[in-house]
């Protein structure tokens, strides 16, 4: 063989290597129901991703979030669902996991950057798999207008007795309904109510775990007091709160015309598009009994990314997973989206200064989940569904704190066996 032919030989086949190297370029796919957040993915989150690692693909292929789910079984049960799986808590994913279709991810190295509640809504009842990588959480408390504390000369509360001496100057004064929120569409006074302020009185993990456990019931002091002081709230949310609607309650706040908001922090976006300059927007925790005194937080898990069990590209998935546990992806995701909170245990500085009030509580406060997510809403009556009811009934003053309760308890007692 010639040299000249022994160059073009070994030419052809660096070329051809080459070629092999493009064509083993790996797309993956995510499936997801956040699909307002197509732009930041497509813009912000796949762009910093790619840069780093050339050789990997990623389409972000969201789905209407009330048909994510039905979608979602659909793809994975006729093989066709994306690499990549968008995790909702608990029992939607946890099914998939247990159906064989989401991968156990408790060695991918990124998990140590969570916590044990960061993993509680995609691990296993036992603790012993952990499926989807924690990506973000929302957070509970009050926003408020400061624009008509100043004009009142009103301080944030700290206690208790602080609250609802606030709520009695506001309603005083006369010029804003002291505190924004309806009871027709229930679910609010729930999540925004008995779930908010509940924390404190079970002191969070402590009593959530308790009742998992059978150690602790509905009817006991700390799971009774909350609705005793939902109760008080009645006298604050201005006339026809019963017929008020979730909408209702939010443009009445965004209207300046309402002073205190019991919020989940997933409003901070909306609200900014919609008062603009209007006023000025703050946030406290909720209060605590007396000064002092250990406070609590719903830091409640939201969303998380799995890999399809199914998935041909597993290796160049577990890539991607590894990164959206990384602080990089924590600080490019909680700034996009101001109000869905990094899980990881990186520190994160956001750029809005109402989502640095939020996650800022963590600093001081402790971090629970809603107490009915995980396990305690499986059976029939759903305990989630039974407590919306509870609660909008005790705030409207058509049933006691202790009745409300005491319903609850017999209903979780006559399908969850550790309550019997």
């Amino acid at each position: 063989m010639t040299k000249r032919n022994l160059t073009g030989l070994l030419l052809g086949t660096t070329l051809l290597a080459g070629t092999g190297a493009l064509a083993q370029d790996v797309t993956l796919t995510i499936e997801s129901w956040r699909n307002d957040d197509l732009a930041i993915w497509q813009d912000t989150i796949i762009p910093a991703f790619e840069a780093e690692h050339p050789g990997i693909k990623v389409t972000f292929a969201p789905t209407a979030p009330a048909e994510y789910n039905a979608v979602l079984n659909s793809k994975l049960d006729a093989g066709s669902a994306g690499d990549l799986i968008t995790c909702r808590p608990f029992d939607p994913s946890l099914g998939l996991y247990d159906k064989g279709q989401l991968t156990d991810l408790s060695d991918l190295p990124a998990m140590a950057n969570f916590s044990d509640v960061a993993k509680a809504g995609w691990t296993t009842d036992d603790g012993s798999a952990t499926f989807c990588v924690p990506m973000a959480s929302v957070i509970h408390g009050f926003i408020y207008n400061k624009t008509a504390f100043e004009e009142l000369g009103l301080e944030v509360p700290e206690t208790e007795a602080e609250f609802f001496a606030v709520l009695d100057a506001i309603k005083e004064d006369g010029t804003y309904i002291p505190m924004a929120m309806g009871t027709n569409d229930q679910w609010e006074a729930a999540t925004m109510g008995y779930q908010n302020i509940g924390p404190n009185y079970w002191k969070g993990e402590e009593g959530r775990l308790a009742l998992i456990d059978g150690s602790q019931k509905l009817t006991d002091p700390q799971w009774v007091a909350p609705y005793v002081t939902l109760a008080k709230w009645k006298d604050y949310l201005g006339d026809g709160f019963e017929a008020q609607t979730y909408p209702d309650s939010q443009n009445l706040f965004t209207l300046g015309r309402a002073a205190i908001y019991p919020a989940g922090s997933w409003e901070i976006a909306p609200f900014r598009a919609q008062i603009m300059d209007a006023f000025e927007m703050g946030a406290f925790p909720p209060p605590v009994a007396n000064a002092g005194d250990t406070c609590y937080i719903s830091d409640h898990v939201d969303i998380a990314m799995g890999l399809n069990a199914a998935s041909p590209n597993a290796e160049a998935a577990k890539t991607f997973l590894g990164w959206v546990g990384s602080a990089e992806f924590a600080s490019l995701y909680a700034n996009a989206l101001p109000g869905f909170f990094p899980l990881s245990n990186e520190p994160v500085t956001l750029e809005d200064p109402l989502a640095q009030e939020f996650v800022s509580w963590r600093d001081t406060c402790e971090s629970t989940i809603r107490s009915t997510y995980q396990i305690l809403s499986r059976g029939t009556p759903n305990l989630e569904n039974e407590t919306w009811n509870a609660s909008a009934n005790v705030i409207r003053g058509t049933e006691t704190p202790e009745a409300a309760a005491a319903r609850l308890q017999e209903g979780l007692a006559s399908w969850y066996a550790p309550q019997q």
